[in-house]
């Protein structure tokens, strides 16, 4: 057995889950961070830890990913090694465009690709990929949509004689509640993505028997490295999410968040490998919907549902070609690496160029705020009607 091609295996399977982590930030924390619930550093913090919290909760989407996408036979590290450059490269690309696609069916691309590459389309379970990912990514947004607008215009008809200011002390505290659950659900949807493909990895070297569940440092590790990235904060991701979509208040983003945990844990709990970043978007758009359609930004939606349908064609084409390379032999496996490398370096010196980060959030909320004050000032100087 090779230990070492093992090891490499799993530290860069332990790099995507790093990157998911950072990449998803946005779905637990960017409606608070936009209503000003929490503040962007502690929001981010908070969510790390219950992230790790999540991936002791459940293995069954782990169990998904290492038996049922594609057939275990065909399935060698080099094929595991291809998928992971092709999901980590397209969470990169992504992340720099700061557009929430999913890492999940990134991942599931990549290896889509590299196994079909490698052995041929017997290799791919496409029944399974159908049932357990494309079918709740279609239905997912939308019914978290759908729940969303029914929620929220039913929050704010219930608290039409509260004051702004009351209804939207409350419900920042529940915004506090609310992106707790789902970074919890995050952790323990997200996080047993990567356990499957190392537990697929170790499978396949015969290190576990067919069917095993992932080994407890595998959760372990996986958990530590998703938060991680989440603690970094995909600040990108979040300023798309929290304030380019719709103009977000307390109420809308308490509804989004509630609706979107319940569907994301009851997806984990099915074994289905659910996309949050769909459920969350879908709930936010939903959320912007129920002031009026005027009230959501379009285009914006419309560049993240173009991202979301090309993620797994892409990741896939990606990872066949990462995948072929490295089954190539040792240099292909070490040219993989090194292109891989480069191209994560080159997006991360062109993010500095245009760099966002915490504090573009508090300047945002000033910039807000100042356009609230000179809109109220407004109104004051013009006279009512007779």
């Amino acid at each position: 057995m090779d230990y070492s091609l093992i090891i490499i295996v799993v530290i860069t399977a332990l790099a995507f889950d790093f990157t998911n982590g950072f990449h998803d930030t946005a779905n637990a924390m960017a409606t608070s961070i936009a209503t000003g619930a929490l503040r962007p550093k502690f929001a981010v913090g908070l969510s790390a830890v219950l992230n790790l919290v999540g991936a002791f909760l459940s293995v069954e989407v782990a169990r998904t990913i290492s038996s049922g996408i594609v057939a275990e036979r065909v399935v060698t590290p080099n094929v595991v090694f291809g998928a992971l450059v092709g999901a980590i490269l397209w969470n990169l690309v992504t992340w720099y465009f700061g557009l929430p696609s999913s890492s999940s069916h990134a991942l599931f691309g990549g290896l889509i690709g590299a196994a079909w590459v490698a052995a041929g389309t017997g290799a791919v379970h496409f029944g399974a990929i159908v049932e357990k990912i494309l079918l709740p990514a279609l239905a997912a947004p939308v019914v978290a949509g759908l729940a969303t607008v029914c929620g929220t215009a039913l929050v704010y008809r219930m608290t039409r004689g509260v004051s702004g200011n009351v209804r939207t002390r409350g419900y920042r505290w529940g915004q506090i509640a609310s992106a707790s659950l789902v970074s919890l659900a995050h952790g323990t949807n997200d996080a047993q993505k990567t356990m499957g493909v190392i537990t697929l990895t170790l499978v396949s070297m015969n290190a576990l028997p067919t069917g095993a569940a992932p080994p407890t440092w595998v959760i372990v590790s996986a958990g530590a490295a998703i938060a991680l990235g989440t603690y970094l904060g995909g600040w990108r991701i979040i300023k798309t999410v929290g304030t380019d979509v719709t103009d977000i208040e307390a109420p809308q983003g308490f509804v989004a968040q509630t609706g979107s945990t319940a569907v994301i844990l009851a997806s984990a709990h099915l074994g289905f490998a659910l996309s949050t970043t769909h459920v969350v978007s879908g709930g936010i758009v939903g959320s912007g919907v129920a002031r009026g359609a005027r009230a959501v930004r379009w285009g914006i939606v419309g560049r993240m549902v173009a991202a979301w349908a090309i993620t797994l064609p892409a990741a896939a084409l990606v990872g066949a070609l990462a995948g072929y390379v490295a089954e190539l032999g040792t240099g292909g496996f070490i040219t993989v690496g090194l292109v891989g490398l480069a191209i994560a370096i080159l997006l991360f010196v062109l993010a500095r160029r245009s760099k966002v980060g915490a504090d573009t959030f508090a300047k945002d909320s000033m910039t807000r705020t100042k356009s609230k004050s000179k809109s109220k000032k407004d109104d004051k100087d013009v006279p009512l009607a007779a």
